[in-house]
């Protein structure tokens, strides 16, 4: 088997998880008392910065699964996701709506490709 890396590792979860040049992470709004547009934004730029460390960008990106506490904020996240999405390049995308803990309300689970 291939071995798997982890980074950040904590008691309930890791913060990257790699395996066979795909690493895969979960991004929520570090700051939640904004708004959902807000929110998203900052999903978005945490996704950049972790696709950084990983020496990737979004054009790696393969799957992402969005949870938004509401889907009457699809507008919204669609607004913000078709400004920073790379032309030509996006990834799979499913969206659904989810009861989201801690004033969280975007949550995204993404995919990558990265080098090992």
């Amino acid at each position: 088997m291939s071995p798997i890396r982890r980074l950040g590792s904590h008691a309930r979860w890791s913060d990257v998880v790699i395996h066979r040049g795909v690493a895969r992470w979960v991004e929520v709004a570090e700051d939640r008392a904004v708004d959902f547009s807000q929110q998203t934004r900052q999903v978005l730029q945490q996704v950049d910065d972790t696709l950084q460390s990983l020496s990737a960008n979004r054009s790696s990106l393969l799957q992402m699964l969005v949870f938004v506490s509401d889907l009457a904020h699809m507008d919204q996240f669609n607004a913000v996701w078709d400004a920073w999405v790379p032309p030509g390049a996006a990834p799979i995308r499913a969206c659904m709506q989810a009861g989201l803990a801690g004033g969280c309300l975007v949550e995204v689970i993404i995919e990558a490709a990265v080098s090992e």
